[in-house]
C-alpha cells in the first residue's frame, strides 16, 4: 500500500504512540482488503463504546491511547451508544459499578476528542457527511443510512478501524468508497403498501436473502428518513447490508445499474406479515417497551407522546435516543408527556448494548427488526415485535 510521507511519518512514531498505533491498524486492514492507498476522511463514528461489549480489557485499550495527550481526532467524530444513560442511571435502575465504568470509557473517548454525544444516529446530531464524501463509521445501521440515504462513502469499519481512522483522519481506499462496488445485484418488487414495522420486516427478510450484497427497492409508498434508517438497520442486522438503493428514493439509484442485478425477488404482504410474527418469539405481554433501535427521531418522540397523552402507561417504556434530540423533545413539551403517562425517554444507550438482562425484565417489546433480532442472542430475553400503537398498553 503506497504510503505518503507524511504517513511514513505517522507509522514511525514521529507523531505520537498513539497515532503510530492507529496508523498501524489502518494499514494492517489496508492490507486485508488490498487497498492501494489511504483516503482523507471528513468523518468518522465509532463503535465499541459500551462496557457489556468491550469489557475490562476494552477500558484498559482506550485508557491507554487516551494518555498519549497529542493525539486527538481530526474530523468530526461521534460515538455509538453505550450501555446506560449517562447521566440518569441511577433513577433508571443500572448497576452502578456497570455505569461508573461505563462513563470511564467515554470518558476515554472524550480525552480522544470524540464527541461524547452518544448515538447510533449521527446524523440526527450534527454528524453529517456530504454527498460521496469519503467517511470511516461503524455503526451497521448508521452505515446503511450513510451510504444509501445521504450517499456518502464507507465501509462497515470495525470499533477500532473507525478510532484509529478518527485519529489519523484517513482510512483505507477499498470497498464501498468505489463507485464500481456500489452497483445493485439484487432488485427487490415490493407488492404492498408498507408502514411502521413493515419497513424492518422487509429489511429482516432481505438481509437473509442478500447476506452482504446490494438490493435495489422498488415500493408502492414513499417512505421517510424513519423508515429508511429502520429498513437500513434491519438490512444490517439479519444480513451484513452497507448499502441500499430505491427507485426514486435513495441518491444513487439511477447509477445502481438494477438491470445488470444478478438477482430478483418479489415481496408479497404475506411475507410481510408471517415475518412479523416470526420475529416475535413468545405470547406473553411486554415487561418493558424499548423503542429507539436505532435512536428515535424527534417526529418518533412526538408520535409516542400523541399516542400516550392523557394515559397511564401499563408496561415501563424507554425511548431511546441521544442527549441531543431528548433536548429538543425537552423544549417542545414530548418529554414531559410521555414522563406524566409513565414513561421515560432515555439517553445514550439501547436495549441492545444495555445491561437489561441483570434489571428484572423478562419480555421486551420492539418495533425494531434488529432489536428483535439481537436482543434474544444478546440479552437472552424473549421479545414482542410489533407498531408503537399496539406494543403500547394503558391501565
Amino acid at each position: 500500500m503506497y504510503l505518503t510521507n507524511e504517513e511514513e511519518k505517522m507509522c514511525n512514531g514521529e507523531f505520537g504512540e498513539t497515532i503510530r498505533k492507529s496508523m498501524d491498524i489502518l494499514v494492517a486492514l489496508g492490507d486485508i482488503y488490498g487497498a492501494p492507498k489511504l483516503v482523507d476522511i471528513t468523518s468518522a463514528q465509532v463503535s465499541g463504546v459500551s462496557y457489556k461489549t468491550i469489557g475490562e480489557a476494552g477500558l484498559e485499550y482506550l485508557q491507554d491511547l487516551a494518555s498519549d495527550k497529542t493525539a486527538q481526532a481530526r474530523v468530526n467524530s461521534t460515538l455509538n451508544p453505550p450501555g446506560t444513560d449517562l447521566d440518569n442511571w441511577k433513577a433508571l435502575g443500572f448497576p452502578e459499578e456497570f455505569a461508573i465504568k461505563q462513563n470511564q470509557i467515554v470518558d476515554a473517548y472524550g480525552a480522544l476528542g470524540i464527541t461524547k454525544t452518544c448515538t447510533c444516529t449521527p446524523y440526527l446530531v450534527g454528524n453529517v457527511p456530504r454527498f460521496q464524501n469519503h467517511i470511516s463509521w461503524s455503526e451497521s445501521s448508521a452505515v446503511a443510512f450513510v451510504n444509501s440515504v445521504i450517499g456518502a462513502r464507507t465501509n462497515r469499519e470495525g470499533g477500532p478501524g473507525a478510532l484509529a481512522a478518527a485519529i489519523v483522519g484517513k482510512t483505507p481506499l477499498h470497498g464501498f468508497h468505489f463507485e464500481e462496488n456500489r452497483f445493485a445485484n439484487l432488485v427487490v418488487d415490493v407488492d404492498c403498501e408498507l408502514k411502521g414495522a413493515d419497513f424492518g420486516a422487509l429489511g429482516y427478510i432481505i438481509g437473509q436473502e442478500v447476506g452482504s450484497g446490494v438490493p435495489y427497492f422498488k415500493i408502492p409508498n414513499i417512505p421517510d428518513n424513519n423508515d429508511l434508517k429502520t429498513l437500513g438497520a434491519a438490512l444490517a442486522s439479519s444480513g451484513s447490508v452497507a448499502l441500499y438503493h430505491m427507485e426514486n428514493i435513495t441518491p444513487e439509484y439511477k447509477v445502481a445499474k438494477p438491470e445488470n442485478a444478478e438477482d430478483k425477488i418479489a415481496i408479497s404482504s404475506e411475507d410481510i406479515l408471517a415475518t412479523r410474527e416470526k420475529l416475535t418469539t413468545t405470547d406473553k405481554e411486554a415487561d418493558l417497551i424499548c423503542l429507539g433501535c436505532p435512536h428515535a427521531s424527534l417526529e418518533e418522540i412526538k408520535k409516542v407522546a400523541r399516542i400516550v397523552q392523557g394515559k397511564t402507561i401499563k408496561n415501563k417504556l424507554w425511548i431511546c435516543t441521544s442527549i441531543s434530540v431528548k433536548a429538543s423533545a425537552d423544549r417542545m413539551g414530548f418529554t414531559q408527556i410521555i414522563e406524566e403517562a409513565g414513561g421515560n425517554v432515555v439517553c445514550d444507550t439501547c436495549m441492545v448494548v444495555a445491561p437489561i438482562e441483570d434489571m428484572g425484565f423478562e419480555v421486551i417489546g420492539v418495533n425494531s427488526a434488529k432489536a428483535a433480532n439481537y436482543v434474544p442472542s444478546m440479552c437472552g430475553l424473549d421479545v414482542v415485535y410489533d407498531d408503537v400503537d399496539n406494543l403500547i398498553k394503558f391501565i
